[in-house]
């Protein structure tokens, strides 16, 4: 397939690679000082900065595409804008595109009702140039918990993700975490979602929804 990629960051930059070792073609790429046309694209990733957002919807709606976007730190207003843009094309929106995440997430909000009553709290650690606290990861967990819960937020050096949930009651702890152990884990979920979305009709899509159909994990 023919991709775009808005955001030429250390993010944007893994996303073109992993896109590219597959064998898919980048026509279009842009960053906050040029935009380079090589092609139509069939899809378009944006990983970047929520102030980008005008501009990647103003370029799905142009070539009438897919998008696929891990954008941290949207607020109410952008995931409205988001939404309605839906209607026109398919959109995959999350805040995390690693599948141990979105596992995780669903095993929470499947079994945390049986630990009601027990001390429950988020811990969640990222590199020391991620702006938004809490992330949107750490975020999801909660909404997934149904309750709201403490979130204990740390940024700190070149940590790419590492999140954790701790249960506890006076006489035992159950702690559930995950650790991304490099950007690639994010990139290759975009991948997987970029391949799955062409051809879907018009709709907001979650990560979630596209790893529950997975009929198998790879490792």
């Amino acid at each position: 397939m023919n991709f775009g990629v808005v955001g030429t960051g250390k993010m944007g930059r893994e996303i073109i690679e992993t896109f590219q070792d597959v064998g898919h073609k980048l026509v279009l790429k842009v960053n906050s000082s040029d935009q380079r046309i090589d092609g139509i694209p069939d899809v378009i990733v944006d990983f970047s900065r929520p102030e980008a957002l005008v501009t990647t919807l103003s370029i799905c709606r142009d070539y009438k595409i897919p998008l696929v976007i891990g954008t941290t730190g949207l607020g109410q207003k952008e995931m409205e804008e988001l939404k309605k843009a839906s209607i026109y094309f398919p959109v995959v929106q999350s805040y995390n595109f690693s599948i141990g995440i979105n596992l995780i997430l669903k095993m929470l909000s499947q079994f945390s009702i049986y630990l009601d009553g027990w001390d429950t709290e988020i811990c969640e650690t990222h590199h020391s140039h991620k702006k938004d606290k809490p992330s949107g990861t750490a975020l999801m967990i909660k909404n997934a918990l149904g309750s709201d819960v403490p979130i204990h937020s740390i940024r700190i050096g070149g940590v790419y993700g590492d999140h954790s949930v701790i249960f506890g009651n006076a006489g035992e702890i159950i702690e559930i975490s995950h650790r991304a152990l490099s950007r690639k884990v994010f990139a290759m979920g975009a991948l997987k979602s970029a391949e799955w979305i062409i051809g879907k009709a018009p709709q907001f899509y979650t990560f979630s929804e596209i790893v529950e159909n997975m009929k198998g994990v790879e490792k």
